[in-house]
């Protein structure tokens, strides 16, 4: 069994600075700790050894930046680059569509802008996976949850949403690689564009499986993440 990595590093990354602010780069390319976040992320992987390849999705015209970067850090083994799309569907479906695997095989998908995953927490989500087929790293919600209904004047509560029926989901998220192709193929067909690929997995009625996640497992999004990640990433 070879278990499959895909990174879709494609995002323009509009809520962490708008380029009229100032031109800044994409969020996967800033530094954090001395380091390109992507690059964190891709070595992060890197380090459990049931890891086989991981497929880097980029935009095209930042193919030759995620490329330079990865030979300037040393990353070239067990690494492709492949296109990425305008959403994050259409990165994964890209690196699906390059991936040499077979049905049985496991594969990954890691936001690229999570770059504190901890090893012993990806090893726990390929063992989730090959236990049920499909499987989620997630926490738990803190806060109420509240669903509400949008009108003119604003949201109105409808319903409080028990806590312990709710999760938070992170990456990476993990599948058969049958079942992934599938759940993407048929996403693609009927035009049903989902927010994750455990969506997609959902949508055939597919049981997916959650592993407990880690608060140091955030996205970085918005400018203060940054500072929220280099004190993780110091302590």
């Amino acid at each position: 069994m070879q278990v499959f990595v895909i990174l879709p590093a494609a995002g323009l990354g509009t809520r962490m600075a708008p380029v009229s602010a100032g031109g800044q780069p994409p969020k996967q390319f800033l530094e954090l700790g001395g380091q390109p976040i992507l690059i964190l992320s891709v070595r992060a992987f890197l380090t459990v050894p049931s890891i086989s390849h991981i497929f880097v999705a980029a935009r095209a015209s930042e193919m030759s930046r995620v490329q330079e970067q990865l030979q300037k850090h040393g990353l070239t083994s067990r690494i492709s680059l492949v296109e990425g799309g305008d959403t994050r569907q259409e990165s994964v479906h890209n690196a699906l569509e390059q991936i040499p695997a077979n049905e049985d095989d496991i594969v990954l998908v890691h936001d690229a802008v999570r770059p504190l995953i901890e090893p012993a927490l990806i090893e726990r989500t390929i063992e989730a996976v090959q236990k049920h087929q499909a499987a989620i790293v997630a926490l738990p919600a803190i806060d109420t949850i509240k669903q509400v209904e949008r009108t003119a004047d604003g949201a109105i509560i409808t319903s409080t949403i028990p806590r312990e029926r709710i999760v938070m989901a992170q990456t990476p998220q993990g599948f058969r690689y049958s079942l992934l192709r599938r759940a993407m193929d048929s996403a693609v067909a009927a035009g049903f564009v989902g927010t994750d690929e455990a969506s997609l997995a959902e949508r055939l009625g597919v049981e997916v499986a959650v592993v407990p996640g880690s608060p140091r497992n955030f996205k970085i999004t918005q400018p203060g993440d940054l500072a929220l990640a280099e004190f993780y990433l110091k302590g």
